[in-house]
């Protein structure tokens, strides 16, 4: 075979691969809150904007098919006070003006109608309401044990791993044990002032699952990964978080 005939091969084999990507785009399930209050009090809560909007466009903009499930399926909540002046980000602003993004999040799938085996991977974004609904979620669970049982990503951002507590190994071992993770810090909890309202600290809870879990200054960025697991520790970490979450489907993907 000629230097010319091995060139026009690879050529090809590149065009074929770039056109099957094309043909079969990556997929992930991206998965909200359905909860609207903090427990029972009057104060509103649901998914933080920048936590979602932020990986959601990262994604998008690279070409991911992406399928938006919930608890109970129908309109997720946003917290309102991510929507506040201070909190809204590039990202976040962008959302507030994609009426297709907004419909998208308002018509989300009941989350017991979701199969693993269509998607390549699994974010979940916080906010304070994943504490209440999918911390205790068996459905939920069940579905992050199958992403990890195939090696497929499984990306968190700030409370979104409180969704880990009931997750268990292949081994029946908590999922995270050992694992190196972050997420919302009980000293932040403390800083916003719900710690005595949540129903447990996120970081307490990690640590007692047996976690090794690590963190940086309050409301910095800090993004942590371990094998298939990338957790990011708050609102600031969720462009991170979302970039290596990427690189880790484009891993999977030329595996």
């Amino acid at each position: 075979m000629s230097c010319k005939d091995s060139a026009e091969n690879k050529q090809q084999k590149s065009t074929n691969a770039e056109t099957e990507s094309q043909e079969n785009p990556l997929r992930v399930l991206i998965v909200l809150t359905s909860q609207k209050t903090i427990g029972d009090a009057d104060m509103e809560t649901g998914f933080w904007l920048e936590e979602f909007a932020s990986p959601y466009y990262t994604m998008l903009d690279q070409g991911i098919e992406l399928e938006i499930a919930t608890p109970i399926g129908g309109k997720a909540p946003i917290d309102p006070r991510s929507m506040e002046d201070g909190a809204l980000t590039t990202a976040a602003k962008r959302y507030l003006s994609d009426t297709q993004a907004q419909q998208r999040v308002a018509t989300t799938r009941k989350l017991s109608t979701i199969d693993a085996s269509n998607f390549d991977g699994i974010f979940n974004p916080g906010g304070h309401g994943p504490m209440w609904d999918l911390a205790e979620s068996e459905v939920s669970a069940a579905l992050i044990e199958d992403f990890y049982r195939d090696d497929k990503p499984i990306g968190m951002v700030c409370h979104a791993p409180a969704a880990l507590k009931g997750a268990v190994a292949p081994n029946g071992d908590p999922l995270i044990k050992g694992k190196k993770v972050t997420g919302f810090t009980n000293d932040e909890e403390k800083a916003v002032n719900l710690a005595d309202k949540v129903p447990f600290l996120l970081e307490t809870m990690l640590k007692e699952k047996g976690a090794d879990f690590s963190k940086a200054p309050n409301f910095n960025v800090h993004v942590v990964e371990d094998d298939v697991l990338v957790t990011g520790q708050n609102p600031a970490s969720a462009e991170k978080a979302a970039e290596l979450f990427m690189e880790k489907l484009h891993e999977n993907e030329n595996n």
